[in-house]
């Protein structure tokens, strides 16, 4: 990743965390869920209307000409209502940007991904597409989804051709307001945006002109970059689109809209995947489970795991636990203590539970839904500890390593995440921390090695308790710098 991208996600991250960041999402990031751009869309109206869609520039105006000659838009009606009904699965980029803590959402497009996507990241979305809505608001919603073009059920509304565009100052009035609030307060990111759109246009021409370069936001877009296989056969083209484009990235920084250029669209996921990477290094997934505790008393554990948790709060990091046997309520416990102490009031973002479904007497239907609420749980969390991990052996009686706790470490793994083996809490804690030890450059690169090494040694120190947290709470300041 070039400077340029690392300086951008360096602050937009810091705009995320103060919440002054909003996502504008354009057709181009619902394309890989199967749904067509505005040229696809209206292919084969124009063909109809003896028009090559690779020649035209000017979409609204073509959907017009449409309109014109058929005598009313049902047809585009129709064909809108077809094209985004379609069952469709949700993008990675849709995911990432719905567990992102960011609030406001604005997109030109009629498919419902970003909904579907905060819905399933269990968050309340309050989507407005029509005035009416701005009236209602949703109770305790965690996100704003501006839809300002209209949505899929209601394609009659949609804004498409002409007649809408000339109509939208006067009939959609609430929609320009309110973005021309958000463009001045808030850091937006473009995605799959084209900037071609006269609304979006005339909204930025508008906060340039009536408040001035210097009382805008900064704001970024990620964009392709002319390629030269993307025309094999006539290198002048290549040249004359790759000297337009240069031009039109220029002219964006008079709305102080800074472009990013990537090479390839997955290049967005990458850079989606790095911010979410950043947000999560304050949150801590605590994995573990105990039927005993080796070398430990139950109280001393007790009082380790609450210690530990509370210590954590107030270094400002948020915890997360999936409410592992003999761990979890002490999490809780000593998570709640300091959260209470600290504010006076229950913060929900400080701790998330995730209690596994209990009574499916089914084995392959409890293991593929416990190993999905793992797989979410650690998809929040930068960074993931690890405590004891052993269990009582359901037909034996006896005590065994924990493969939940195994599961969670493989899964943490896969997810990108900073591992903090507790050593010497024994178990399935221990042979991680033997594991990781053999390969210590691999899990933590970049750090000194003599003082990696001497603090990574300290997890395994069986010590006061007071001790063990502190260690534990050094090495993971050390690790995620």
């Amino acid at each position: 990743m070039d400077n340029e991208l690392s300086a951008f996600i360096t602050r937009y991250v810091k705009e995320i965390q103060n919440n002054n960041a909003a996502v504008f999402i354009g057709a181009g990031l619902s394309k890989d869920a199967g749904f067509v751009d505005w040229k696809s869309l209206l292919e084969n109206m124009a063909s109809e209307l003896r028009l090559d869609i690779s020649k035209e520039q000017d979409l609204v105006a073509l959907a017009q000409y449409y309109c014109n000659e058929n005598g009313s838009r049902s047809i585009i009606n129709d064909t809108i209502f077809e094209e985004f009904s379609r069952e469709s699965g949700i993008t990675d980029n849709h995911r990432i940007l719905a567990r992102l803590p960011i609030t406001t959402y604005w997109t030109t497009n009629y498919d419902t991904l970003i909904e579907d996507a905060l819905g399933e990241a269990q968050k309340v979305v309050d989507v407005k597409y029509n005035n009416s809505h701005f009236s209602i608001t949703k109770p305790q919603r965690d996100a704003i989804v501006y839809k300002m073009h209209g949505d899929k059920s209601l394609p009659n509304e949609t804004v498409i051709i002409k007649d809408d565009y000339e109509k939208y100052y006067r009939d959609h009035a609430p929609f320009l307001t309110a973005l021309s609030g958000d463009l001045i307060s808030k850091t937006f990111l473009f995605l799959g945006f084209s900037f071609s759109d006269p609304n979006i246009d005339y909204i930025l021409s508008r906060v340039r002109i009536d408040y001035g370069k210097e009382c805008s936001k900064q704001h970024y877009a990620i964009m392709r970059n002319v390629q030269e296989s993307d025309y094999p056969d006539n290198k002048a083209d290549f040249e004359y689109a790759k000297r337009k484009h240069e031009l039109f990235v220029s002219d964006l920084k008079r709305y102080n809209i800074k472009v990013l250029l990537i090479d390839e669209y997955a290049g967005i996921t990458d850079i989606l995947r790095e911010i979410e990477k950043r947000i999560n290094r304050k949150n801590i997934f605590i994995s573990g489970s105990a039927a005993e505790y080796g070398e430990f008393t139950e109280k001393e554990a007790s009082e380790f795991i609450q210690l530990l948790s509370k210590s954590l709060i107030q270094k400002g990091y948020n915890l997360i636990s999936g409410f592992g046997l003999g761990v979890g309520s002490d999490v809780i416990i000593g998570a709640l203590s300091q959260i209470y102490m600290g504010s006076k009031t229950i913060n929900k973002d400080r701790l998330l539970l995730r209690p596994f479904p209990q009574g499916i007497e089914n084995d392959d239907t409890r293991k593929k839904l416990w190993s999905k609420y793992r797989e979410d749980m650690i998809s929040r969390a930068g960074i993931s500890v690890f405590m004891f991990g052993n269990k009582k052996d359901r037909t034996s009686g006896n005590v065994v390593n924990a493969s939940g706790v195994e599961d969670e470490y493989e899964i943490a793994k896969q997810n990108g995440n900073l591992i903090i083996p507790i050593g010497c809490t024994g178990y399935v804690a221990k042979e991680i921390w033997n594991e990781v030890l053999e390969n210590l450059d691999d899990f933590y690169p970049g750090i000194d090695s003599e003082q990696l090494k001497s603090a990574f040694y300290s997890l395994n120190n069986k010590c006061v308790l007071e001790k063990i947290v502190q260690n534990v709470v050094n090495f993971i300041v050390l690790i995620s710098q």
